[in-house]
């Protein structure tokens, strides 16, 4: 979801009242990454979540393996992290292990992972999408409502 005309979930529409959702967000990066935190934070409250784990980890690397675990018992997870290119290839290695990572735990575990990985070009690209002050998006919020959303569609299966 990203840009204008992005899908945004009505969450005062959901009720996440009775879900356990976690967030798992990676430590680089503190300003980026507090924004994005904060921006879950915010969407699941208006979603009516009551029940969420907060779990912090390294990097965007470590995101994949923190989720798998977190899947196991809570309805949805949100990945939040960043990951701002480099002089090296280890830019492309991470944005690719740690998307496929996340991809895989939503197939495997049957749960939403709500996708909060912003791989930018510098660190701007990053502060203008952590939702905060003066950014122009909130992908922490957006990650968050996505996965509710998810949660939400699925349990009507």
């Amino acid at each position: 979801m990203a840009g204008t005309g992005a899908h945004t979930p009505q969450l005062e529409e959901l009720d996440g009242s009775g879900l356990r959702v976690a967030v798992v967000a990676a430590s680089w990066h503190t300003v980026v990454m507090d924004g994005l935190v904060a921006g879950a934070r915010r969407a699941l409250e208006e979603a009516g979540v009551d029940d969420v784990t907060l779990v912090r980890v390294p990097g965007s690397f470590e995101l994949p393996v923190a989720a798998a675990r977190l899947a196991a018992d809570h309805d949805a997870v949100v990945a939040l992290g960043v990951v701002i290119r480099g002089g090296t290839p280890h830019f492309d290695y991470v944005c690719q292990a740690a998307t496929d990572g996340l991809g895989r735990v939503a197939l495997d575990s049957g749960k939403p992972v709500g996708f909060g990985l912003l791989t930018c070009d510098d660190e701007q690209q990053a502060l203008d999408r952590a939702g905060l002050e003066g950014s122009h998006e909130d992908k922490g919020y957006e990650a968050a409502a996505a996965a509710v959303e998810t949660a939400d569609a699925l349990s009507a299966l």
